[in-house]
């Protein structure tokens, strides 16, 4: 079972400030909840480089090669067809498919990443379950850590220290 602790901060710079303050104080399973994107917040998370990028270029090569690939079994090899003395590998005719796969393939591979990555679907999150947390998709800057529950009342203490103006805690009996 776990516990998630939850702190509601009323401006940006204080959730950063409170994030990077906890993280130094050595509380893992930080993560922080926003309307607007927050300007430093991964650095104050800790948060690696995202490896996005890297799937989106595998999967755009994939595509590029596939695309070729595909074209030149189709035009050379499978059903080849001589129509007027045109050469059967016309790579310069292949440009608009070899686009169109490049393309497509780098935008599936980062959808199917993201949700990969990010454990999608996941319709529940035990956070849904504090009542003020609803305004952390309009106003609320809300930073979360999730705990073991005896170290749950540390951890709120540790919120209030950093400047939460509220500190719910809830906690996951299926351990999801």
């Amino acid at each position: 079972m776990k516990s998630y602790v939850l702190g509601e901060f009323t401006e940006e710079a204080a959730l950063v400030a409170a994030a990077r303050s906890l993280r130094e104080q050595g509380w893992a399973g930080l993560d922080a909840h926003s309307p607007v994107p927050v300007h430093g917040i991964d650095e104050a998370l800790g948060l690696e480089r995202s490896v996005v990028p890297l799937i989106a270029l595998i999967g755009a090569l994939t595509g590029t090669v596939a695309g070729i690939a595909m074209q030149w079994w189709m035009n050379a090899v499978d059903y080849p067809i001589n129509v007027g003395g045109r050469a059967l590998v016309s790579p310069p005719t292949w440009v608009p498919i070899a686009f169109e796969t490049t393309v497509a393939l780098a935008a599936l591979s980062i959808v199917f990443g993201l949700f990969a990555l990010g454990g999608f679907p996941r319709l529940h999150h035990p956070v849904f379950e504090v009542e003020g947390f609803r305004t952390a998709s309009v106003d609320g800057f809300w930073l979360s850590a999730e705990v073991e529950p005896a170290r749950a009342e540390a951890a709120a203490e540790a919120l209030r220290k950093a400047g939460a103006r509220n500190v719910s805690r809830v906690d996951d009996e299926e351990g999801t």
